[in-house]
Order: C-alpha cells, then structure tokens, then sequence
C-alpha cells in the first residue's frame, strides 16, 4: 500500500492553482482549467506496479479547487452520509455541484464547476455506495439516527429515479422499484468505532493488530474490549466486501 499524504501548505497555494484554472488560454490547444484539474488523473491513469491498482482519494468537506481535482480523479463516489439534517440538505448540494442544476442560471451558470466539466466534456465518476454514520450493536441503527438516514436515503433514491446514470449498475438483473431495494444495493450502515477507533487511528495500529485490553492515548488509559474490536473489524470487512 502507497500512501502520498497530504501537508498543510497545500491550503496556501490553494487561490493560486484557481487563479491558473482560470487563465486566459494562449492558444486553441491550451486548456488551463482542464490541466489543473486533471492534475491527480495523471498520477491515476499511470501504472504504478505490476499488479493492478486501487486508489483511494479523501476530499475536503468543501468544493474546494482540491475536491474538485479530487472528484474528476476518480471512476466512483463513495458518499459518507451522516445521521443529521445538514446531511440531508448536503445531498441537494452534491448533485448541484457536480452535475448542475435543473435551471441553469443565465449568467453566473456558465462559471460552475459543472458547466466547466460539460465544456470540456470531462467523464464524472459515478456514485457507487452511500456510507451511514452512527450504529449501535443492540437494535441496528439507533431510532432517531434512523429516521434522518431514512430521509437521506429517500432523496438519494428520488435522485437516482431522475438520473440512475449517475450511480454505477450493482446488479443489472435486480429491477430497482423501491427504496427497500435501492437502500439494499446502494447503501453500507457502519458502526460508531468509538474508542477503538480513537486508539487505531491515533497509533496507527490496523484493528486485526489490536489484540490488548489496555492502551495509552497521550498519556490516558483507554481500555478497549475485545468485543468491540471484534464488530468494529466485522464492519470494515463487511465494508471491503461491498467495495
């Protein structure tokens, strides 16, 4: 596994790969917006290794020039969908964002991200799973939680009856006619990692390696049970199976 991280300077040059986006081209063949943007496809479509590779790229929260470059890098959208309003109202957003609005607006339409993608006729990866937050090992998906991820769910299958183009074909012998079934193909629940996944993220240890009860967080005792790191890598699994 090849990691190429990311560095906090990374934020100061920000305005200024937008600002070569939108350069004046010099000639027919100069595409600035184009080039900025495909700056991570290159590194994407080349060949790495022998054996096949499969990249996995973090987007900024906000539609940064980043996550715009990160979104045209990619064949497939996994799209984390957190148990509250804002991510109800997020999924309007994501579909504006990428694919453009109903009505287009008559002057600022033609500089969105979207118009750009169509000018250029640049592919746009598809969304292949939607990622539930918030799981608890007793009843499934906690009550209030569930009824958020209920509507989340529901908009993003209202948007796929609209443009099932937009989302990879799982299975292309199961009829998709409901949300039961859309929900089914499309979407993965996980499960709040709680201190477990505090403790592997902050030392860096995979949860299949974590086989102590006891571990010290910045000088903090912080106890782990087995069980908890049995589901918790039960899920991951599940997770890595679906993708």
């Amino acid at each position: 596994m090849y990691l190429l991280s990311g560095d906090g300077n990374l934020e100061l040059i920000a305005p200024l790969l937008s600002e070569r986006a939108d350069a004046t081209p010099l000639s027919q063949s100069d595409k600035p917006w184009e080039s900025v943007h495909s700056i991570i496809k290159n590194l994407t479509e080349r060949q790495v290794s022998d054996k096949p590779c499969t990249y996995f790229i973090d987007t900024n929260p906000s539609f940064s020039v980043y996550t715009q470059i990160a979104i045209l890098s990619g064949e497939y959208l996994l799209v984390p969908i957190n148990a509250d309003d804002s991510s109800i109202f997020a999924i309007t957003g994501l579909f504006n964002l990428i694919w453009g609005t109903e009505n287009k607006h008559p002057v600022y339409g033609n500089y969105t991200f979207s118009s750009k993608v169509d000018n250029f006729k640049i592919e746009r990866p598809k969304i292949a799973l939607l990622l539930g937050n918030r799981f608890t090992q007793q009843k499934g998906a906690a009550h209030a939680f569930k009824a958020l991820s209920n509507e989340a769910i529901k908009k993003m299958y209202d948007e796929y009856c609209k443009n099932p183009d937009r989302f990879i074909d799982i299975d292309s012998n199961s009829c998709i006619d409901s949300q039961e079934t859309f929900e089914a193909l499309y979407s993965a629940e996980l499960r709040d990692f709680n201190s477990a996944g505090v403790v592997a993220a902050n030392q860096g240890i995979p949860l299949s390696k974590m086989d102590k009860n006891i571990y010290y967080v910045y000088k903090e005792r912080i106890q782990v049970a087995k069980e908890q790191r049995e589901l918790c890598r039960k899920t991951i699994e599940n997770l890595v199976s679906r993708l």
